[in-house]
């Protein structure tokens, strides 16, 4: 029988210790950004996102953790030439490397090298329904956008 419990974070003293990890409220701040390697980086893809990436990488290191990706996956929903995307692939890292991202102070991938990605589309596309998904607004941006 399904019953309504309170949040965690209302249930949760702050200092709390469950076992050895120590419970808090406070989340860490973290800014996950990709981008699709569709050809050679052009002004759009610097001022658009690459510029805010550096910037935000050259503030105080405590702000935040920075997670960059070359979403190499999100690029395959149409027809590609299997060679020239991993051209663009490597394109798209090296102009990444030359604008500023340090990979010592963010963390830079490519989204195929995680299987988590595949696997996770796989499980969500088995389980979500056409209903559920035209009632998302992301979906209905997607489709027209």
């Amino acid at each position: 029988m399904w019953r309504q419990t309170r949040p965690l974070s209302r249930r949760l003293k702050v200092g709390a210790y469950e076992g050895r990890r120590a419970l808090s409220t406070e989340k860490p701040k973290v800014v996950f950004s990709g981008i699709q390697p569709t050809g050679t980086p052009h002004l759009g893809n610097y001022a658009g996102a690459i510029r805010q990436w550096v910037r935000l990488q050259n503030e105080p290191a405590d702000h935040c953790k920075l997670i960059y990706s070359v979403v190499d996956l999100h690029a395959i929903t149409g027809p590609q030439n299997a060679k020239q995307l991993r051209q663009w692939k490597r394109e798209m890292l090296a102009a990444l490397l030359a604008a500023g991202i340090d990979p010592g102070r963010s963390t830079l991938f490519y989204q195929s090298s995680v299987p988590a990605h595949s696997e996770l589309m796989w499980i969500l596309s088995c389980t979500a329904s056409m209903g559920y998904l035209s009632r998302m607004t992301q979906w209905k941006v997607g489709e027209t956008g």
